[in-house]
């Protein structure tokens, strides 16, 4: 593949260098990014994002996925400062699922039509190999028909510290578990814990996590192997906005060597990126103060992020004496900014998803014109976003009534971004509803104490009881 260029010497704010951008003949730098960011107007960012989503993938269709999130296990060795899930595994709410419960969950979704799951957990280390082979197996033999996208990248970490594969480097050991995972039944990667790449931000929030070298090289054997993957982006903390472009230009560079490594043999790549806001709720990163409620806080001068932040990631935390120590919410105009930049930077990524999880069905709406091309997905349970209070559930007839009220024919993928199902026809999920006020957005299933309570025990040596 050969990227377009980036010119840094041209206006970014000239319309026909953005033109050239929305047609894939250039390629936006990171100073340009950041130009965008802090001087274009919302409503015209959001008109050029939207026109390089609409030259990608057309004028008419957006798509959702009918998944499940499954989180296995709220058990966890790291101590990231933003997460309200994770539970060092004593508490009377740790648990790690029990097999026959998390098929159950899985046929549930098949009976509402879903295709696949998304199965991410805390890095427990009382789980051996065979315990994640196992249930790979037992999941693949009783729905075959179910696609697997599993285990972040911070888990695979983890699993070359717990399992202690042979290889000469992680690369190596990386390979092995995942080719055993692989042929157990994994076929694809989520983006997880990808947070902010930046180290001065990452080493604040991400305590006992994989560093950006470790995450990115988890996706590039992942790519290597033929699996395709998603990229994540969690912001609105204590990152500067120079961050935040920095974590996209890491995703497009490796992006770049995955395409020209392994696409020729059969390889895999990223396919979305998906970013969202911080929710601070019941997380110990959110007993921080916002910016400007401080005493000693001087607002007119910059966002102690904003003065650490570099566009290469070198910023350094001595930079400024607050940094980490204050917080900048991001609110649905701070979002949709940022995912307007995130359509215009990553040229070679096909989807950018819409976070409606966090932000609100009408957010996530609006956000299919802010360069959005897919809503995610029907989402029947989630556990690690919800327990820091986001509450927001749709069901497939709303879910297809947020894209067509937007302007669009709405429909059904899979992870491949394959269409199985556009809707344009009278019996559609949404236009078969006759009365709106029985589909009102419900809570997010969340475990339940009963599910808990089914959880899988753990014995006085750490491994799972049968």
């Amino acid at each position: 593949m050969t990227a377009a260029a980036v010119r840094p010497d041209l206006d970014v704010l000239d319309p026909a260098v953005l033109t050239d951008l929305v047609h894939g003949q250039l390629r936006l730098g990171p100073e340009q990014a950041l130009t965008l960011f802090q001087r274009m107007p919302i409503q015209e960012l959001g008109r050029w994002a939207d026109a390089r989503c609409r030259f990608m993938h057309g004028d008419s269709i957006r798509t959702y996925v009918i998944d499940r999130n499954i989180n296995y296990t709220n058990i966890c060795t790291a101590r990231c400062t933003f997460c309200a899930f994770r539970r060092d595994g004593d508490e009377d709410d740790a648990y790690t699922l029990d097999r026959e419960v998390l098929l159950q969950k899985i046929q549930e979704l098949t009976d509402i039509g879903g295709t696949q799951i998304l199965m991410q957990g805390g890095m427990n280390p009382h789980l051996p190999l065979d315990w994640y082979t196992d249930l790979l197996h037992a999941i693949k033999e009783r729905f075959p028909q179910v696609h697997i996208h599993a285990f972040s990248p911070p888990e695979f970490v983890e699993f070359v510290r717990f399992f202690d594969p042979p290889g000469a480097g992680l690369e190596d050991q990386l390979r092995w578990v995942m080719k055993k995972l692989r042929g157990a039944g994994l076929d694809s990667v989520p983006g997880g814990g990808g947070e902010i790449f930046a180290p001065a931000v990452r080493r604040k929030i991400g305590l006992g996590k994989c560093d950006a070298e470790q995450w990115l090289t988890v996706m590039r054997v992942a790519h290597e192997l033929g699996m395709n993957t998603s990229a994540t982006m969690m912001f609105g903390h204590i990152e500067g906005i120079a961050d935040r472009i920095h974590h996209m230009d890491m995703v497009r560079r490796w992006q770049d060597r995955a395409i020209d490594d392994f696409a020729a043999e059969g390889g895999g790549r990223y396919m979305a990126f998906i970013a969202w806001p911080f929710q601070r709720e019941n997380t110990p990163l959110g007993r921080a103060k916002e910016w400007g409620l401080g005493e000693s806080d001087d607002v007119s001068q910059p966002f102690p992020g904003d003065v650490v932040a570099r566009l290469d990631g070198s910023g350094e935390k001595e930079s400024h004496p607050l940094f980490g120590r204050r917080v900048r919410m991001a609110g649905a105009s701070d979002y949709l900014r940022t995912q307007a930049i995130s359509r215009l930077y990553l040229d070679n990524v096909f989807s950018i998803g819409s976070s409606w999880v966090t932000m609100g069905p009408h957010t996530g709406q609006v956000a299919l014109h802010y360069g959005a091309s897919d809503m995610g997905s029907v989402m029947m349970e989630e556990n690690v976003v919800s327990a820091a209070g986001t509450t927001y559930c749709l069901n497939e007839a709303t879910i297809c009534r947020l894209i067509r009220d937007a302007g669009f024919l709405p429909a059904q993928r899979n992870n491949q971004y394959n269409l199985l199902k556009v809707h344009d026809e009278a019996d559609s999920p949404d236009l078969r509803v006759r009365d709106w006020s029985t589909l009102r957005v419900q809570r997010l299933h969340q475990q339940s104490e009963k599910a808990k309570n089914e959880a899988v025990g753990l014995t006085i040596a750490g491994a799972p009881s049968n």
